[in-house]
This record gives structure tokens, sequence and C-alpha cells, in this order.
């Protein structure tokens, strides 16, 4: 059973895998352990992580990157309509109001969901963990980062199913590194004791997270999260391409933001310059050739200009370190550790207000780039039954909270109340006790929408059905279980009636399911509003009633139908299958490029001689083919199905396997004789020793020897003759004995010869001591007389234990 986690990073993603000596990063085809989140398709196929980046220049309409933050987003969404001019390929509004993104692929205008795109990569990511593991890869942990919202997780949710992944939890890239920071720790306090509180600091490429975990022995619990989802290293390459576009237009007259292409590689160049200046503080340069018109650029930058112009963005490091300190209830001094991840956090300005801010000196004792993905192999790890790993439970945190509203059709007003505040233990369930006479639906919803980055504040309508009164009019008391799942995602999981029953009836007692996390139970009851039961979850009261369970209709924001999903899913299956078949074309065609290149170095080169003078012309004009053959993979056979490719390779064999037989013979045939003369010569070497009387060959036979000496004999002429018969033959002509018959002769002279030399001499162990029942004497073997012919005996017969031997004269 496969065990991976993968970091699904806006820029890069990371894949780790659980083998039995610990978590692995693994590497791609590329041997990179970094695959970029880009998406590119073409008129044939699509091309994923490093294949697809290299086309953001050259393709940049139909490559999709930076996609990360549109899951679960209208496409009227405030942050969406600022992303779209900043974008080299076309956003599209779909039906239903969500962000899809429009590319050209198979000839055809298309356009995709998000959840599409993140299938596309995370099927990527899927075959390279099979390549490396070398079987089949389903279940897996991925991380999101800990401000998304329900609807956002949901999206990220259904493009693992798109994908054909089974995930087993969504986990906050903050608790992943804290996992992978935790779990080793062989000093944690024990549960009693005080716990060690670790400041975790996630700046990516495109956001910004803070968390505060307190530890102890076999178990985390995050206290509390802070974040900036719109600061990280991406904002600081835009402040230097907004610096090189106003210094480029007006040292060179460009106008760097109308060409593409142009702002693209500017992109590529300023995110280069801000790495070496994290580590240089001198004077850099950046040089473009052939920029814009022809034209070449050149400026230059230190670390000092860098933080003058990032400026705006560097104050905000410090408010979400604030925030999470407030919200945490600590005081820097109660702060063990703040341990640093991320690619921004490299910049020497942010590590500088980081430590000023806890008065602390940082930890970078985590790889910044793979702890996340590490920390999700972890979980992955743990939640597997085919992998044995320290008990380590795991306690999340809620980011908003989240409050639910209730109406009934015939009911004046709203009731509502809050279920689950911010930092909210997480995974957990709530039993919530309605009186109601009727159906009525609930509503859920983040309950401070000033603090979500994201503008809908809704998460999902849930209607609860086939609600009845009781026998005598009363209001029916309805239980409703809500939970926040391992995934951080808000569901109504359950509701059911409470009848009571006259005479005899259920005993049953109330309780609410636990929440199963890591082999520890967590179970809560709560009741709110006037019309809830006080008692709700906390009474142990036996009393005779019986439970209906009620259907629930659910309805998410964004939430793609099953039969959408179902046709999303068929649809990958299918470009996977046209992704293969466009591989197997290009190595096929690949296969006639090597082939021609190949025969047409070596015909001019070794494979000279093996050509006769008289067909001479005949070569040369397939060495012309050959030619004709290059320029027309170039030309009419640059689009071509499989079969012409391979009835071509096959065409171009037969003219140039013959030659390649003969070179190949020609210089494998003198080891092969050489080797059937030395079995030759051993055999002959056993047989003079026998003849010589060498006490080691007596116990064969002279027939057996005859065979022997007769098989050798006939090989030495065969050899011979067929030497003899080759050497009147030019290098030109086909072989008049083949390698392979060497190596049979060889092979029928050990037959032949190996189980007459081979035989080993007979050895008569002696017999064990037997009682004479008779007499009481003993009498000794003798076969060794009788071998040996010495005394009188003539044969020794040995019998059974218990019996008398005897030796006969």
């Amino acid at each position: 059973m496969s065990v991976v986690g993968i970091d699904l990073g806006f820029q890069n993603c990371y894949i780790a895998v659980a083998r039995s000596g610990g978590i692995e990063t693994i590497a791609n085809e590329y041997s990179d352990r970094c695959t970029p989140a880009c998406v590119s398709l073409a008129s044939k196929n699509r091309m994923i992580g490093n294949a697809a980046k290299s086309q953001i220049i050259t393709n940049f309409k139909n490559t999709v990157h930076g996609f990360k933050k549109f899951h679960g987003r209208a496409f009227d969404d405030p942050f969406v309509q600022a992303e779209k001019p900043k974008l080299p390929y076309s956003l599209h509004k779909l039906v239903n109001g969500s962000t899809g993104i429009k590319v050209r692929y198979l000839d055809e205008d298309k356009v995709f969901t998000v959840e599409q795109i993140t299938g596309m990569l995370l099927t990527k990511l899927k075959e390279t963990s099979e390549i490396a593991l070398k079987k089949p890869v389903v279940d897996c942990v991925i991380s999101v980062p800990s401000f998304f919202t329900d609807a956002e997780r949901r999206s990220v949710f259904d493009a693992t199913q798109i994908a054909g992944l089974n995930c087993l939890r969504l986990i906050n890239d903050t608790t992943a590194v804290a996992l992978a920071y935790g779990i080793y720790k062989q000093d944690l306090p024990t549960p009693e004791e005080r716990p060690r509180n670790v400041v975790f600091v996630d700046m990516g490429h495109s956001s910004f997270q803070v968390s505060i975990t307190a530890f102890n022995k076999g178990k985390l619990k995050v206290l509390a999260t802070a974040f900036d989802p719109y600061l990280g290293g991406r904002n600081f390459d835009e402040a230097l391409v907004d610096y090189f576009c106003e210094e480029f237009k007006g040292k060179y007259k460009l106008n760097v933001r109308d060409n593409p292409r142009a702002l693209l590689r500017l992109h590529q160049e300023c995110e280069k310059l801000k790495k070496l200046m994290s580590a240089n503080s001198s004077d850099l340069p950046l040089n473009i050739e052939c920029f814009m018109n022809d034209i070449d650029v050149s400026s230059r930058m230190n670390r000092g200009q860098f933080e003058e112009t990032c400026a705006q963005y560097l104050m905000r490091v410090e408010v979400p370190l604030k925030t999470v300190l407030e919200q945490s209830k600590l005081s820097r001094d109660d702060i063990y550790a703040v341990e640093l991840v991320g690619g921004a956090t490299r910049i020497p300005a942010i590590k500088e207000r980081i430590t000023k801010f806890f008065c602390k000196d940082i930890s970078t004792t985590l790889n910044a780039d793979e702890a996340v993905a590490r920390g999700c192999a972890l979980q992955c790890a743990i939640l597997s039954p085919a992998f044995k790993v320290r008990e380590f439970s795991i306690t999340d945190v809620v980011p908003f909270p989240i409050t639910l509203r209730w109406k009934s059709p015939t009911e004046d007003g709203l009731g509502e109340c809050e279920v689950f505040s911010k930092n909210h233990a997480a995974p957990f369930s709530k039993v919530i006790t309605f009186h109601k006479k009727e159906p009525f639906e609930l509503e859920a919803f983040y309950s401070s929408p000033q603090d979500l980055p994201y503008p809908d504040h809704r998460i999902g309508c849930f209607a609860v059905q086939n609600v009845i009164p009781q026998p005598d009019g009363d209001s029916s008391k309805v239980k409703v279980k809500v939970r926040v799942n391992v995934h951080g995602i808000f569901s109504v999981s359950s509701a059911s009636l409470i009848e009571k029953q006259k005479g005899e009836g259920e005993e049953m007692q109330i309780d609410s399911e636990p929440v199963v996390q890591n082999g520890r139970a967590e179970d809560q009851e709560g009741a709110c509003g006037e019309k809830l039961d006080p008692a709700a979850g906390c009474s142990k009261a036996k009393v005779k009633v019986k439970s209906i369970d009620l259907p629930i209709m659910s309805n998410n924001i964004r939430q793609l139908d099953s039969d959408v999903l179902n046709n999303f899913v068929e649809y990958e299956r299918q470009m996977i299958i046209q992704d293969k078949l466009v591989k197997e074309v290009n190595d096929a065609k690949n296969a006639v490029e090597e082939y021609v290149y190949d025969l047409r170095d070596k015909l001019c080169g070794i494979y000279e001689n093996y050509v006769t003078q008289e067909v001479k012309l005949l070569y040369l004009l397939n060495i012309c083919l050959m030619f004709d053959t290059e320029n027309w993979l170039y030309e009419d056979g640059e689009e071509q199905p499989k079969q012409v490719y391979e009835e071509k390779l096959d065409a171009l064999k037969r003219l140039g396997q013959p030659i390649q037989d003969r070179h190949r013979e020609h210089e494998d045939r003198p080891r092969a004789f050489e080797e059937l003369g030395k079995k030759m010569q051993l055999y002959m070497k056993f047989v003079d020793s026998y003849k010589q009387k060498d006490e080691r060959y007596l116990h064969l036979t002279a027939e057996e020897m005859s065979t022997v000496e007769k098989c050798v004999n006939e090989s030495m002429g065969w050899m011979n003759s067929k030497i003899n018969a080759q050497s009147k033959l030019a290098i030109t002509q086909d072989p008049i004995v083949k390698v392979a018959d060497i190596i049979a002769k060889i092979q029928e002279l050990e037959d032949a010869c190996n189980p007459v030399v081979n035989r080993p001499k007979p050895t008569v162990e002696e017999a064990p001591e037997v009682n004479d029942q008779t007499s009481g004497a003993h009498n000794g073997p003798t076969a060794k007389q009788g071998a040996e012919g010495k005394g009188d005996a003539k044969e020794s017969q040995q019998t059974k234990p218990g019996t008398k031997e005897m030796e006969v004269d």
C-alpha cells in the first residue's frame, strides 16, 4: 500500500513518500524534486509540470499557472477580477458563476474548471509517485492553506477525485509542518507537564501563514492561526517587475506591459534576481537579450534598493505575528522556538522582522521547501494501516467562526447561534436539539466576513425533511449533528426525530457519536437558542423513545454536482489515453530519427568495409534515402500516425540490418571460436589423463571416454571446416557460420561431455556395527576389499541393520 503526501503549492509542488527507512521526497523525470504547478494544453496533448513550464513563453495563452487561488471562487469575485489582467491566459464565467479557464486544446476552444486543471496536475504528481514507488498510488494526504474556506476545500477535494486519488485528509500547511517537526522530537514534555509552544511561520509564493502549536509527548495541538492570504514571494517579484517596467520605459522607450511574452520573461528574471539578492548584498546585474523589438536591456539593483522598493510589503509581515500571539493568549516568553519554512522566508529583511518581533533567534531546522510534503506523508502513514507509526494525535483548529441559522416555512423570524468559534478544535462534532413540528432549513455561514479572504461568507443550506409533530400535537425533538471533519469541511451529517412511545418502547440513551482522531475520541453536544433543549446531550437518563432518521438535502456553495464530477473523471481518463497515444507516436518518430542518424554515420564509418564494390552505388543510394527520410521527418512526416513511423523504421532496417549483422558477426566470431577451442582443449586434456591411468578417472568406463573423444574430434573437424570456408569469403559477404551456430556447437559439446567429466568418483560408507545374535561376533564391511580385488573375497554383501554380514568365498 502506498503512502504519499503532496504539497500542492501555488507555484511548485512537492511529493513525499513513506518508505521502511523513513520519509523521502521523490524526484520527477527531470531529477527535480520540485514540480512546477503548470499545465500547458496543445493541439495534440497536455504537458504538465516541468514540460509545461518550458511552454510559458512560447505557448503563453494556453499554459495555465497560478490557478490555485481560483478554487471555489466566483468569476465576479474581486480577487479574480484583480488577477484577470495579470494573466496571459483567459478566464471565463461558467454557467454556475464559477471561474473557468479558457484555452485551446485539440484544436478546439475549451473551458476547463479549476478542479479539472488541478486534477490534471494531480494526475502528473500521481504518475511521478507511481514511477518512484513502482506500484499504484491511490491514498494520499494533500496540504491546503489554513485560511481556505469550506468552498475552497471542497473544490480541492473534488480535484483529487478527478485525478483518481483517495484523499485521506486535507491538512493545513502549518499543521503538516508542525507534525514534521514534532513527531521526531524525543524530549517533548509529558502530557502532565507544561506544553512546548512553537511558532511556525510559512511564507510561500502567494501567502503568509503563522500558527502556534503546543507539543506534548505523543500529540500536538494547534492553539491559533493567523494569515495574510495576499502576501508572498510573488508580491516582491511584482514590485521588481513594476520597478524595471518604469525604468525600461524611460531608458529604452519600451512599454513592457503591452507585450505578454516580454512581461513573462521579465517576471522570470526578477524572480532570479530576488533569490540572488537574498544571498548577496552587492549590486547585481539584470540582463535580457532581445527583450523587445530586438533590443537588449540591462539594469542593476542591490539589496538596499530592493528593500526600499518592497517596503509596503515588508510592513505587513508583523500583523499576522501579532494576531496569532494575541489569539493564543501567550506571551513572547512562552514561545520555545520560531521555525521558518517557505521560500520567501529566505529574504533577509523578512527574517530580521520576525526575529525582532519575537525577540528570539529564528530556527531553520526544517527543509524550507519540503517540510509541508513530509508532514503530509507522515499524516498519511499515521492514517494507513500498512505502516506502524509512533502514536501522535493531531488537533487542528477552525480558522473562522461558523454560525448556524434556522427557519421554518410557517414560523416568523430566524434563529441562529454560533456552533464553532474561531480556533475551535477540529475535527469536532456537535449535536443540537430542536423542537419542531414541520421540516425546517439550516443555513451555515461564517460569522466574521470581515476576516475572510473570501467575499462570500455562506457555507451552504441544509433542509431537514420529514419532520412531523408528536401524536399529541406537541413539537417533536429533532437531534441534528453538525461537524467539521478532518478536511476542515463543515457538514450537517445526520438528523433524527425522537418520537415518544406509549407503553412498551425502545430503551435508548441519547448521546452523540464520538469523532475519532488518531485513536482519541472527542465528542461534544451543545444547545443554542430558546427552542433548544438545554439538557441536550447531557442527560444520561433512559427514556422510552423511538429514533427515526431524517433525510437531509444539502446545497453547498459552489459544490460540483455528482453527475458533473463523474463527467470530469471520465474526461480526465480520455485525456490520459490521448497523452499516452501521443507519447507512443513521438517515441516511434524518435526511433526513426535515431536510426537514420546512427546508420547514416556508420555507413561512412565502421560499416564502410562491409559493402562490396558492386553494390556501392546501391548503398550510396541508401545513404541518400537516409537523408530523404531525415527531410521527410521534418516535412511531410512531421505529423503521421504511429503505424507510418513503424513501417518507415522497418523499411530502413531491411536495408541496414544485413550490414549491421555482417559487422557484428565479424567482430564476435573470433571470440566465439576461441571459446569453442578452449572447451575442446579442456576435454582432450581430460581424455589424455584417463589414458595415462590417472586414478581420479578410473571409475569411468572406456566407452564413456570414447564418446567424449569422439565428440571433441567431431567438434574440431566442424570448427576447422567452418574456419576454412569462412576464410575464403570476403567480409562484404554474408557469413557461412554465425556466432549463434558456434554457441550452439559449444552447448552441444558441453551437453555430451559434462555428464562424464563431472561425474564424481563413487565412495562407499562403512556400515554400522552389527551384533551377531548367534555368536556375538562382529564382522566389518568388506566392500573396499571387493572393490580393490584384495584377498579371496569376491563380493561384499551389506545387509540391513540388525542382520548378520557374511563374506562369500
